[in-house]
């Protein structure tokens, strides 16, 4: 599709999708607002789980193209931390440019227990995952993140907060203001490095004992 035309269809369809719910999204609502004809709607997708699954996918790689790229392993011990910091940012600079993601958000969250509607939201879940444990991996090289827990604890636990940092950002988006928003990401921040910063050394396992679903287990290296 047009990329102009796509954009309107993605910001029509989060609209729609935030306001009345998935169930009672209106597919004819959103094409006559778009202003794009059914035939067209059903020629780039399947239905309206379709349409939902990409719009969740579009937002996600547009953040990608628009924050250039982020190399982890790039970073330093010195600017690890400040760097995670400014992706966040960046996260929130991107959806004051974009309004339109941050319903597409909402609703990707109401949904997510409900994987026939939520399109394809595992799959960007186990990417996500699996980029925070090369990400945590990587700060424990440099000594900046802890390495006293199981990695699969740690990184579940990163993963939890982030998620119930984000879920409220987008709830409470509305009730903040852009000096607000920035104040509330230190905030967030100060939280994740609470998680991830410990004072104590690894932990030794018990002779024998791993970590269920990693081979060998043991702490974050």
């Amino acid at each position: 599709m047009p990329a102009d035309r796509r954009e309107k269809l993605f910001q029509t369809a989060a609209e729609e999708f935030a306001a009345e719910g998935y169930e009672a999204a209106s597919l004819n609502r959103i094409i006559e607002r778009a202003g794009i004809g059914k035939s067209s709607l059903y020629y780039y997708f399947e239905d309206k789980r379709d349409l939902f699954g990409q719009l969740i996918q579009s937002v996600f790689e547009r953040f990608v193209r628009d924050i250039g790229g982020f190399d982890y392993r790039t970073l330093t011990a010195e600017d690890f931390w400040p760097e995670i910091e400014s992706l966040f940012l960046k996260g929130v600079e991107f959806s004051e440019r974009n309004p339109w993601s941050v319903h597409a958000g909402q609703l990707f969250y109401r949904l997510r227990g409900h994987e026939k509607r939520s399109g394809n939201s595992a799959g960007l879940l186990t990417m996500a995952e699996s980029w925070v444990s090369s990400l945590l991996r990587h700060g424990a090289g440099l000594g900046v993140v802890r390495s006293d827990l199981p990695e699969g604890l740690l990184v579940q636990s990163v993963m939890a907060l982030v998620e119930v940092c984000d879920r409220y950002f987008l709830e409470t988006w509305a009730q903040y203001d852009r000096a607000e928003r920035r104040a509330l990401v230190a905030q967030q921040m100060a939280l994740l490095r609470r998680v991830c910063l410990a004072d104590g050394g690894p932990v030794v396992l018990r002779s024998g004992e791993q970590e269920k679903g990693r081979p060998g287990g043991g702490p974050v290296r």
